[in-house]
C-alpha cells in the first residue's frame, strides 16, 4: 500500500442551487488535488455529507471521481454506515462505480460493543475484495475502535490502514509493534497531524488540504525529511485554517472552497450555511496563506481563485 501515504484530502460533495450534486465541481476539486500530485482522493465519507446523501448518489459520486482521476489518483469511497447491511451495500456500490479502496466509520448511534464492531468489519470484508481503511472518530461515533480490536482486524491484510480521528498522537507509538509492517496509520484530526506523523504515522486524511494542498504537501516532506522546525512553521502558518474548518465543519469547508472559486457554499440539512461571523474568521484564515500555499493556477477548470489579499477582505 505505498500509495497510502502522505496528504489526502476528504473532499465535500458540491450541491447546486437546486440542491442536486454538482458533478462539474466535484471534477474540479478532483483535477484541483490530483495537479498537487496526491496519492489518493477520499469522496462520499465525512466532509462529504455521507449521512445525506442516497445510495444512487453515493454511486453517482465515486464514479464521477472515478471518472474524473482515471488512474491518476486512487480513488477511496466513503462506505460507512451503522447498519451492517447497508454498509455493505455501500460497499458494494463502491465496487460496482470502480473505488481504489473504501473507508468504513466505526458504525455511530447504536453504540456496538467491541465484538459487534469487529463483527461488523469482518461481514464487510467478507462482502468484497476491496482493500478496506477503517475510520476511528470516537466524538463522531460515541464508540471507539480500541487497539485490541484494530490489531485483530489488522491481521487480515484486506483491511490495510486507519483513519485516526481520536487526536491521540501517541497511538502510532503504541500500535505500530502490534500492527502489520504495511498497514498505515493515517491522522484524521489536521490540528494534531504533525504530531502524529512525527511520532509515526504515515500521512493525513486531512480537510485543510482541500484548502491547501501544496502547503500540507510540503510539511509532511519536512517531517519525513527531519526538518522538523520547517514542518512546525508550515503547520503553525495552516494553525488558523485547521481551527476555523473544524469549527462547522463541512459548512465552513464548503466556503472557504466557494472563496477560491471552485464551488457553490449550499450544504444539506442538517447542515446550514455559516454566520457572518463564522465566514469572517474562514476568510482571514485563507487571507493568511501564501498563493502558493492555495496552489491556485490559471486553468479554466479551476475556476477564478481569489487572491490572498482579497480573501482577506471579503
Amino acid at each position: 500500500m505505498r500509495w497510502l501515504t502522505g496528504y489526502m484530502s476528504d473532499l465535500p460533495t458540491p450541491f447546486d442551487e437546486n440542491g442536486e450534486i454538482d458533478l462539474t465541481s466535484l471534477a474540479r476539486l478532483c483535477e484541483r488535488q490530483i495537479a498537487a500530485g496526491v496519492s489518493a482522493i477520499v469522496v462520499g465519507e465525512t466532509a462529504g455529507e455521507a449521512a445525506t446523501l442516497t445510495p444512487a448518489e453515493h454511486g453517482a459520486i465515486v464514479r464521477a471521481a472515478v471518472g474524473t482521476a482515471r488512474g491518476r489518483a486512487r480513488i477511496i469511497a466513503g462506505a460507512g454506515s451503522n447498519s451492517t447491511s447497508q454498509a455493505i451495500e455501500l460497499t458494494r456500490r463502491a465496487v460496482a462505480a470502480g473505488a481504489d479502496a473504501v473507508l468504513s466509520v466505526v458504525p455511530y448511534y447504536n453504540k456496538p460493543m467491541q465484538a459487534g464492531i469487529y463483527r461488523h468489519f469482518q461481514a464487510i470484508a467478507d462482502s468484497t475484495d476491496l482493500p478496506i481503511i477503517l475510520h476511528d472518530i470516537p466524538s463522531r461515533t460515541v464508540r471507539e475502535l480500541s487497539d485490541d480490536t484494530l490489531a485483530r482486524l489488522a491481521r487480515s491484510r484486506q483491511f490495510i490502514g486507519l483513519r485516526d480521528g481520536t487526536g491521540d498522537i501517541a497511538r502510532p507509538l503504541r500500535l505500530r509493534s502490534r500492527l502489520p509492517t504495511g498497514f498505515r496509520l493515517l491522522s484524521g484530526d489536521d490540528a494534531t497531524a504533525l504530531a502524529f506523523l512525527a511520532l509515526g504515522g504515515d500521512g493525513c486524511i486531512s480537510m485543510v488540504s482541500n484548502i491547501a494542498p501544496q502547503a500540507c504537501r510540503t510539511m509532511f516532506s519536512n517531517c519525513r525529511e527531519g526538518r522538523l522546525p520547517s514542518a512546525r512553521f508550515v503547520h503553525s502558518r495552516l494553525g488558523p485554517l485547521a481551527t476555523a474548518l473544524a469549527r462547522e465543519s463541512p459548512a465552513a469547508l464548503k466556503y472557504a472552497l466557494y472563496l477560491l472559486g471552485l464551488m457553490r457554499p449550499n450544504t444539506r440539512l442538517p447542515i446550514v450555511e455559516l454566520a457572518e461571523a463564522a465566514k469572517a474568521e474562514v476568510a482571514s484564515a485563507i487571507g493568511e496563506l501564501d498563493d502558493e500555499d492555495l496552489a491556485c493556477r490559471s486553468e479554466s477548470w479551476l475556476g477564478p481563485c481569489v487572491s490572498k489579499a482579497a480573501a482577506a477582505a471579503l
